[in-house]
């Protein structure tokens, strides 16, 4: 059996993923294989595991992924504990993340990270996993539990195989994610602002200058910060504001709006090296 092998243009993921298949089926003996039957759904017990996965390979190479995933998921079921039974489970996370079927992958893929953590292909299996996170961020106006799940899913991923050659791209997939989550805090915050619910603002735009200093979302925080202070006349943290944000940025519009307010309230940016917001930028930025 002859399975095409994904051209330059077709996916990383996709040519990755065919030459871990490719890779196994070089490694393991070859009993001679069949495409598929008339009827996909009929597979007969204790089928031959290599058997079984050419021809899912072939579903995956033809772009049927129901039909692949069925394949390998027999590779699973008949042949476990064998590197057959081993490669079907990433075969089948690959399988089912193409297809868009992301919390199947999100199963498959952490049974293989859990029962295979040094396997050479454990990153990769973890890779489908935050990705399947990742392709499911919602707009910034609706929940962001996807979008945490993700950026923990890179995480583990650049905290565990730090040289892989998936590492790179997790941590720009997680730059993206946490300038999401910012956004989402600064949504919110702006709301509670506009309601002058300055209490319920200043906790949201506090979460993005604690913990999303490096996102573009955090010289506006600074400002609504100084704005929603103002508002409560709690003038030194106002000003602590103002003067991180000038510091930091001094070019920024955003530091111009809260040097207008500061002077037009007979005040100026000053740093109060005890508030929160000079302990949350001390060796972060400037």
């Amino acid at each position: 059996m002859v399975v095409r092998t994904p051209s330059r243009s077709a996916p990383a993921g996709a040519r990755r993923a065919f030459r871990l298949a490719l890779a196994l089926s070089a490694a393991l003996p070859i009993a001679g294989c069949s495409m598929f039957s008339d009827k996909k759904d009929d597979v007969a017990p204790d089928e031959p595991a290599d058997k079984l996965y050419n021809e899912g390979l072939s579903g995956l190479d033809g772009g049927d992924y129901a039909a692949a995933n069925k394949k390998f998921a027999e590779v699973d079921r008949q042949h476990p504990y064998t590197d057959w039974g081993r490669k079907s489970i990433l075969m089948t996370t690959y399988a089912s993340y193409r297809s868009g079927k992301y919390e199947d992958a999100i199963s498959s893929g952490n049974r293989y990270v859990q029962q295979h953590p040094t396997s050479p292909d454990a990153a990769y299996a973890q890779y489908l996993v935050a990705m399947s996170y990742y392709n499911q961020v919602p707009d910034v106006s609706r929940d962001q539990e996807r979008t945490r799940k993700s950026v923990d899913a890179f995480e583990e991923l650049i905290r565990r195989w730090p040289t892989s050659e998936y590492a790179d791209t997790a941590r720009r997939r997680v730059a993206v994610a946490r300038d999401q989550l910012a956004g989402k805090e600064m949504q919110v915050g702006r709301f509670y602002l506009q309601r002058r619910d300055y209490t319920g603002a200043i906790n949201r735009f506090r979460v993005v200058v604690s913990q999303y200093q490096k996102t573009r979302h955090v010289e506006e925080a600074l400002h609504r910060l100084v704005e929603a202070y103002m508002a409560l006349g709690i003038v030194d943290e106002a000003q602590t504001a103002a003067a991180i944000l000038g510091h930091n940025y001094p070019d920024s519009e955003w530091y111009k709006a809260s040097y207008a307010l500061m002077t037009s309230n007979g005040l100026k940016p000053q740093e109060n090296t005890g508030s929160w917001i000079s302990r949350a930028f001390h060796g972060v930025i400037g």
